[in-house]
């Protein structure tokens, strides 16, 4: 676990009291569901809920000895209980305890990722209002291709930042689920209404059909989901350390007072958060591609997920919790240059409109084939020689049959490429402009 980049409310979600607690959570809960169906005494069920506790140090000086984490963590709460005592456990096998246990933590994370998420989403809402009309060149294999604006390039972002809410919260709902099945999943010591009553007290699902755990494909939706999180948020970082870069320079990241950007160079402001973002992002596919691997297990059930499992589940919550937040906090101070977009659109003297060129042309009569030879003709001697595009065309024989100057100069229009945009942002902000 990272534990030197742990926000507080992730952190505290993952330490070994909270698993413990989730564990307790699991008994507590059996032992009340037993006791309405008359298999508790009213008075032990009192003399459980009112001593019920546990000590780690003492669990993991009884571990050290039976070599099971679970039945020192029984043991432990058995010592603060007493006789009654007896009752707890009545039924379960480990994994029933574990996976539930789980499957709160695991929902709890998931919760709150889902506010980091919204803090995410608020940044970009913002971020893309602010600069809808600021004109920037769209790229294409990283290469000049038409006008954009950098306020699109972020409702992009944000459209997608909203699928990724969704597919958040269906994956919290998978992976809250619940189990109480006994020792292979046959209910054959404890009736599966215990296992109801428990879900529905703990805000869980009962698992379908299990075998002595709930089954890891659950899992595997959960985790493979917080990568695709991360990847997108890599989609943003990557973005912005290629507008940072010195020759383009249209975009960078928050650079505060006293930072310095390089132990040898006094000069440097390099893009290190979206960076460190980019590299995060590897460790959540990682996460998913071992969730992956526990589906499959051996008959009704081996432990080879188990140790998986103990470092993914807060760890990849952790890394995507913190990326969450660093990556609003990046586009939240994001500084963005427009004039220096509009100075980068303009450097290859007008090859931008080549398109409109070609379409005017055919409108006007001229085959596509024959278009697209004139334009591009006169668009390479621009790259090769740096003459200006418009000036180019109005030279050339075969354009001046089809285009007159005054048609030609009209396609040159920088408006003609963001008319749509505002139907756009009709799309991906329905809710309007934010106040």
């Amino acid at each position: 676990m990272i534990e030197r980049y742990t926000r507080p409310e992730m952190g505290t979600l993952w330490s070994q009291t909270a698993k413990y607690q989730a564990w307790l959570d699991v008994e507590l809960a059996a032992c009340r569901a037993l006791a309405r169906r008359g298999e508790i005494p009213p008075g032990d069920l009192a003399e459980i809920e009112g001593k019920a506790a546990f000590d780690i140090a003492h669990i993991d000086e009884i571990e050290k000895e039976v070599k099971h984490d679970v039945i020192a963590f029984l043991t432990s709460v058995a010592e603060h209980v007493g006789p009654s005592s007896r009752f707890i456990h009545k039924g379960l096998t480990s994994s029933d305890v574990v996976d539930t246990g789980f499957a709160l933590q695991l929902r709890r994370s998931g919760l709150l990722l889902e506010q980091g998420l919204e803090r995410l989403d608020r940044a970009l809402v913002r971020l893309a209002w602010k600069y809808r009309d600021a004109v920037m060149i769209g790229r294409s294999h990283g290469i000049h291709a038409e006008p954009v604006t950098f306020g699109l390039k972020v409702a992009v972002w944000r459209a997608e930042a909203q699928r990724n809410l969704q597919r958040l919260r269906r994956a919290v709902e998978t992976v809250s689920v619940g189990m109480l099945s006994g020792a292979v999943g046959t209910f054959a010591n404890i009736a599966p209404g215990i296992e109801e009553d428990v879900c529905a007290e703990l805000g869980l699902q009962p698992e379908t059909a299990s075998t002595q755990v709930i089954s890891r494909d659950h899992h595997a939706e959960f985790f493979s989901t917080l990568a695709i999180l991360g990847g997108s948020i890599e989609k943003i970082a990557i973005e912005i350390r290629h507008l940072q870069r010195t020759e383009v320079l249209e975009a960078e990241e928050p650079f505060t007072a006293g930072q310095k950007g390089s132990s040898a160079m006094p000069h440097k402001r390099n893009p290190i958060l979206s960076e460190n973002l980019t590299g995060l992002a590897r460790l959540l596919r990682g996460y998913a591609g071992m969730a992956l691997e526990d589906i499959a297990l051996w008959h009704e059930r081996d432990i080879s997920h188990s140790s998986v499992e103990r470092v993914i589940g807060p760890d990849a919550c952790t890394v995507l919790d913190f990326m969450l937040h660093r990556a609003a906090g990046l586009l939240e101070g994001l500084m963005v240059y427009p004039e220096r977009m509009l100075e980068n659109l303009n450097r290859m003297h007008g090859l931008v409109f080549s398109q409109r060129v070609l379409l005017a042309l055919t409108e006007k009569g001229m085959l596509r084939e024959e278009a697209y030879r004139v334009v591009q003709r006169n668009a390479m001697k621009v790259w090769e020689e740096g003459a200006d595009f418009r000036s180019l065309l109005a030279a050339d024989a075969d354009l001046k049959h089809y285009l007159s100057p005054a048609e030609l100069d009209g396609l040159f229009d920088l408006n003609y490429h963001t008319q749509q945009i505002s139907a756009i942002f009709a799309r991906v902000f329905p809710e309007g402009m934010p106040r």
